[in-house]
């Protein structure tokens, strides 16, 4: 089992997901963008979906097996704000080889505010720090360039590229581009934010 965390940075709040998120679960599943870029099996983009999503990613700290997280504007008193994405790290190994696989969706209306990079910086810090793991490996479809452009910001590296290694909504199968970050590689300094001493909450 995974203790839920709240990790404070970068002026982002990463916490557990919960009822309160439907909504905005289901607007980031039903997001153009969103669905463009991911698989075949992504939940429906309507309230099923979002309580599936919701009911997995419970299961997944529950499991220890992922760490899933809103990532929210602090509000007034530092207390969660409004939604503006996604980020994860699944299929984590604590054994045999320390790694996860990470991934992330921001919301439109937060789009081209470092969101993504900000969040994902934070928690693959986190990671090494505090779940001890060695590895983390980010994968997108070839094509989707924000992504690729957020994975090396945060100085995941390019280690190649999969042939139909997915397979989109539509049942097509694409390419995908593969990144890796180790615990030992020199972590980013992302332009125009500091790092300070990031907080980490255990979550009641």
């Amino acid at each position: 089992m995974l203790k839920p965390v709240d990790l404070r940075m970068y002026g982002l709040l990463l916490r557990p997901w919960g009822e309160r998120d439907l909504d905005a679960i289901r607007r980031g599943l039903a997001d153009p963008e969103f669905r463009r870029w991911n698989t075949i099996n992504v939940p429906s983009p309507d309230e099923a979906g979002a309580r599936d999503f919701l009911e997995s990613r419970t299961t997944g700290w529950q499991c220890g097996e992922m760490a899933s997280f809103a990532v929210t504007a602090p509000g007034a008193g530092g207390g969660a704000g409004a939604v503006l994405g996604h980020i994860s790290i699944g299929m984590i190994d604590f054994d045999a080889h320390r790694s996860g696989r990470v991934g992330y969706w921001v919301l439109p209306e937060a789009r081209g505010r470092g969101v993504a990079t900000r969040a994902l910086d934070a928690l693959s810090r986190w990671a090494f720090r505090d779940l001890g793991l060695y590895r983390l490996e980010l994968g997108h479809a070839i094509g989707n360039d924000a992504s690729c452009a957020v994975a090396e910001r945060c100085h995941y590296r390019h280690e190649g590229d999969l042939r139909g290694a997915m397979f989109d909504i539509t049942g097509t199968p694409r390419d995908v581009h593969v990144h890796g970050r180790l615990a030992v590689d020199p972590p980013p300094r992302l332009s125009g934010v500091t790092v300070p001493g990031d907080n980490t909450t255990p979550h009641d």
